[in-house]
Parts: structure tokens; sequence; C-alpha cells
């Protein structure tokens, strides 16, 4: 199946509390593969997504402040989410996360790719958090991130603008 053109179709928009619900949705379904194996309710695991979620939202606000909260529309349709978090240093990613039917389809690389271009126009590096167990790792592999520490689940990978960055560890 070819993949549809996408870029002209892809708009940003800052989060607002409206958005809250449907934020909270697209960080479901990054969990649902962690949570697959784990012997609760639904009701427990709903709990515990809520927990979680507004424990991240919490943090990103109070940590970075200044960064962009955005949703991710394709045809004024909500997909995703992007957190992007611009230093003097680096460029953060956040968060980046699609809805499930969007995964897969090349939207997470051309948004990423276009980081990685802000990154290139301006000599800053660009990070990313990644567990361990999300296939999204293998892009960031692709496109020139490399390993740089590990904390618990989490892997800090990092682009070098410059094109050369440390080697994987």
């Amino acid at each position: 199946m070819a993949r549809t053109p996408v870029r002209s179709s892809i708009a940003f928009r800052r989060a607002t509390e409206d958005d809250v619900p449907f934020l909270r949705e697209v960080y479901a379904t990054t969990r649902e593969e962690e949570l697959r194996s784990v012997d609760w309710s639904a009701e427990q695991k709903a709990a515990f997504l809520d927990m979680q979620f507004a424990a991240q939202k919490t943090h990103y606000e109070e940590f970075y402040p200044a960064s962009d909260f955005l949703v991710i529309l394709l045809d004024e349709r909500r997909i995703g989410r992007l957190y992007v978090h611009r230093g003097e240093a680096d460029i953060e990613v956040l968060d980046i996360a699609l809805l499930p039917e969007y995964r897969g389809r090349g939207i997470g690389r051309m948004l990423l790719e276009e980081i990685l271009d802000e990154g290139r126009a301006t000599g800053r590096n660009v990070r990313i958090y990644v567990e361990h167990f999300n296939p999204a790792r293998r892009l960031y592999d692709r496109l020139g991130f490399r390993h740089l520490d590990t904390n618990g689940v989490y892997h800090l990978m990092e682009w070098h603008a410059g094109g050369a960055g440390p080697s994987s560890t």
C-alpha cells in the first residue's frame, strides 16, 4: 500500500484544557502494550493511566513551562501530540505520540526530520528519551540518534547537529 503524502495536510496548534481528554487518550495508547501483560481490571488500568498522565502533565508544566505543547492535526483532525522544549544548546523532544491508526505512515519521521532540520539550522543538538520497548527507537537509530544514558526504562538519545556524535554505548 502506497503512503499518501501528508506533509501539506499536517498542522499544529497549542494544546488547551479542552484537549486534555484527547491528550490523555493519546498517552493511554502509548502504554497499551505495556499494560497488556498486567493482571489488572480495566478500572485499575484506567486509574493507573489517569494517575500517570496527570503526573507527566504536571512534570512537563513545572519543569518545561516555556515549551511548545502542541496538538498534531491531519486535515484538521487531532491525531497526536508533540511536546518540544527549545533550549539554548539543544532541542528536547519531550513527547511525540500519534494515535495508533496514524503510526507507521511516516508522520512521526516527517515531524522528527523537521525538528532535526531546525537543529541543523541553529546548531543545536536534539535529545529525546525513549522507553527501551518502544518500537520508535528503531526510527531514532535510523535518523542518527545515539544512546547517551539510561535511567530506569528510559534511554536518553541524542542527535548531533554537526553530524558526528558519541559512539553508542
